[in-house]
């Protein structure tokens, strides 16, 4: 590709550029974002070519890559409609997909077919192009939530900038992908953040953070995510993720029956159900 754009040069734009850099995939990458500073340290890092604050930049890019939380893709998608030709490609690395889909059938109209949405499934709890990685996206698995309006050839364009960053593509529809991310992605950032929050506000919890060791650090690893991003994903996700919340809350009640009974059998069968089940999915992931 001669040209692509990246509008959101932090964890997943930025590692998007390395993985295509180091794979000779693209000429000239232009980063695009809020945080001049960002920028500058993305071009200092050699992670893009050249900064910019106009929106035309995407004009004549083979692709461009919205990498911005959620909440900012419909104004996002507004400033680059006008500019956008007809040979290039956009997507996204979000991770939602109905209320995306929605948003660029409203800026892009016409244009639409253009915009193919995906989602990367390689987030970290560290944001900033400083956490960008070249091998973020190496065997981990891609997304991609296709339109009807989508040409074959705008979905080989995007799949393969993927492959080329070493990801893993799959296909879903945006409701089924929805309401899958909200059970294992969404709603553990929404536990973690609950739990590190409760512990703050407790009467003594500096004295609880004090004797904090493993297990609450490794619970809570990812409540040190960019908030703005996970609560723009709670939000466009609350349907699906009000559901999830609504089991986990009927499983917390079993365990507290289980407590208030003193029902050591019945926690260690919930436990070991549990340890079970997670061994088997850690070893499809080896």
């Amino acid at each position: 590709m001669d040209k692509v754009v990246i509008f959101g040069v932090g964890l997943i734009g930025g590692s998007f550029a390395l993985g295509l850099k180091a794979a000779g995939a693209a000429k000239h990458i232009i980063g695009l974002g809020r945080n001049p500073a960002n920028l500058e340290r993305a071009l200092k890092l050699g992670v893009i070519d050249e900064a910019s604050d106009d929106p035309a930049a995407v004009a004549g890019a083979d692709l461009v890559m919205l990498a911005t939380p959620v909440g900012q893709m419909g104004k996002v998608m507004r400033a680059i409609a006008p500019h956008l030709g007809a040979g290039t490609v956009v997507t996204d690395g979000g991770s939602t997909k109905q209320d995306v889909a929605a948003l660029a059938y409203r800026a892009f109209k016409g244009r639409v077919a253009q915009f193919v949405p995906g989602h990367p499934i390689a987030g970290a709890e560290h944001s900033g192009v400083t956490a960008a990685r070249v091998d973020l996206f190496h065997n981990r698995k891609v997304v991609l939530t296709p339109l009807p309006e989508n040409s074959a050839a705008s979905i080989r364009r995007v799949r393969a900038a993927w492959r080329l960053c070493g990801a893993k593509l799959y296909s879903m529809q945006p409701t089924e992908h929805d309401s899958v991310f909200a059970a294992v992605s969404h709603l553990p950032h929404l536990l973690s953040y609950a739990l590190v929050d409760l512990v703050a506000r407790h009467p003594n919890g500096k004295q609880l953070f004090d004797y904090a060791a493993g297990g609450f650090r490794d619970f809570t690893r990812i409540a040190s995510s960019h908030p703005e991003m996970w609560r723009d994903i709670c939000v466009a996700n609350r349907k699906a993720l009000l559901v999830e919340l609504g089991g986990y809350q009927r499983e917390l009640a079993e365990m507290k029956a289980l407590l208030r009974k003193g029902d050591a059998a019945g926690l260690e069968k919930m436990f070991t159900r549990a340890r079970v089940a997670r061994g088997k999915w850690l070893k499809k992931q080896q």
